[in-house]
């Protein structure tokens, strides 16, 4: 199972990276429980639909930004990452760290991101 997360990680980073909340949707079906919590420096926000909005709002400041993991650990339901926010034409705009905590089905129950926040 433990190995099975990093699948699980990488189907969750995609979701970021769709274009259409149903394509989000469809990522997060199967990787994240839908009373899933996601806190950043930002906001946090509980479930799928208020995920996916925030997701929605990330695409119209920053078009075709994604996240690429460079670095994965996992172990006993948790997971840290090491990624980068990558522009829609391969520019790395950022970096940043993720935990992640597991359910026993291997899928997400949260996700906590550290990163600098943008300076008004």
């Amino acid at each position: 199972m433990e190995n099975d997360f990093r699948g699980t990680w990488e189907r969750y980073a995609l979701s970021w990276k769709a274009e259409t909340a149903e394509e989000k949707r469809s990522l997060l079906d199967g990787s994240v429980i839908p009373e899933c919590i996601y806190t950043d420096p930002l906001v946090q926000v509980k479930g799928w639909d208020a995920l996916i909005g925030y997701m929605l709002n990330f695409h119209k400041q920053i078009p075709g930004a994604h996240f690429v993991t460079t670095w994965f650990l996992a172990h006993h339901g948790r997971s840290i990452t090491r990624w980068n926010m990558v522009g829609g034409d391969g520019t790395v705009l950022g970096d940043g760290v993720s935990y992640g905590e597991y359910d026993d089905q291997g899928r997400l129950v949260s996700m906590t991101g550290f990163f600098e926040p943008p300076q008004p």
